[in-house]
């Protein structure tokens, strides 16, 4: 009889438990949905992401706050009650900021990619958010324990030279990292190579360093600390388009006009037909030297992104060439008259 009594005691308890799971069952699938549905009728990329995080955590974090209420009326001692009353505060705030620390990142992911003209958008940006909101979140954890941060705050204050110099390849490559991005001179997506020779698709900038993907489908690793003190060339900046330039050289004998007008006639149709060629750009030719066996010009032609080029200049050679036979020009071989004297 007695444990009869002490099962229908906890009953209230149960039945706030089960309220509150039943509202987030009902937020996940009710309202949550509705939301939804207005989100994919709305213009703006970012409620759709919010929406989703948040109805992914609505029903664990109802459940707790009923178990929370549930607590309070259970007939446990006080004492019991406030110890589970306070695992479950530490609980409810640990996974709010676990799910707030998720969304925030995902939020700054997506804006960089959608928002182009925005702050450059990497892993680096992402992580610091991320760390930024779980130093807050435990920040709330401690006061809400009675803990006073002040006291760690101080600790912090003074171990923080004693581990800035301990980390300070560490944060040498953070900061640089982070001046990096804005700066606005090396963005991902972009094609650069550096003094050293390395060069490549940038792929990421995280906290420590900056990958590259070379065209052989390799992987750089740079230090952001060594990437800010070398000398880059930037192939995206300032636009992606750029010159291709092809040297040529034809014979002294050649009518200068008729090679001109044949090898733009060549380019045109390479700048028409090749992939990654620019149609809309006229492409000239501008002799330079007098060269030993040739007269010497450079052909410039125009190509989408910095890959591009090795096919048009690949085209625009087989093509040159046939043409020059089907017009009796000649690109000659490296030749060397000497002239003897004959002695008196």
């Amino acid at each position: 009889m007695e444990g009869g009594a002490s099962f229908i005691s906890f009953v209230p308890s149960l039945f706030v438990l089960f309220a509150g799971v039943a509202v987030g069952w009902f937020f996940h699938k009710v309202i949550f949905r509705r939301l939804m549905g207005w989100a994919l009728r709305t213009r703006w990329w970012g409620d759709e992401l919010i929406i989703r995080s948040m109805q992914g955590f609505v029903i664990p974090f109802f459940g707790l706050i009923g178990l929370y209420a549930a607590l309070q009326l259970s007939p446990l001692s006080p004492q019991a009650i406030s110890v589970g009353q306070k695992v479950l505060i530490v609980l409810i705030i640990s996974f709010a900021t676990f799910s707030a620390a998720s969304l925030f990142g995902n939020l700054v992911g997506l804006y960089g990619q959608k928002v182009k003209e925005a702050l450059p958008t990497t892993t680096i940006f992402q992580n610091v958010t991320k760390i930024a909101i779980f130093v807050l979140g435990g920040m709330i954890v401690l006061q809400t324990l009675g803990i006073s941060i002040t006291p760690l705050v101080t600790a912090m204050g003074i171990g923080g030279l004693a581990a800035a110099l301990a980390l300070q390849d560490t944060l040498s490559n953070l900061f640089s990292g982070i001046h990096i991005l804005i700066a606005r001179q090396i963005k991902v997506g972009d094609y650069i190579r550096l003094d050293t020779g390395e060069e490549g698709y940038v792929t990421d900038i995280t906290w420590r360093n900056t990958t590259l993907r070379a065209l052989p489908n390799n992987i750089y690793v740079i230090p952001n600390s060594k990437l800010s003190q070398a000398v880059i060339t930037n192939y995206n900046l300032p636009q992606r388009e750029l010159s291709v330039l092809v040297q040529v050289g034809v014979s002294y004998d050649s009518d200068l006009q008729k090679v001109e007008r044949v090898t733009i006639e060549v380019a045109k149709e390479v700048m028409r037909e090749v992939q990654g060629g620019v149609p809309e750009f006229e492409p000239f030719i501008r002799y330079h030297t007098f060269g030993d066996f040739s007269i010497n010009f450079t052909v410039i032609l125009r190509a989408k992104e910095f890959v591009d080029q090795y096919l048009i200049k690949h085209e625009f050679i087989k093509r040159l060439h046939r043409r020059y036979k089907e017009e009796g020009i000649e690109i000659p071989f490296p030749i060397r008259t000497i002239y003897m004297h004959e002695s008196q």
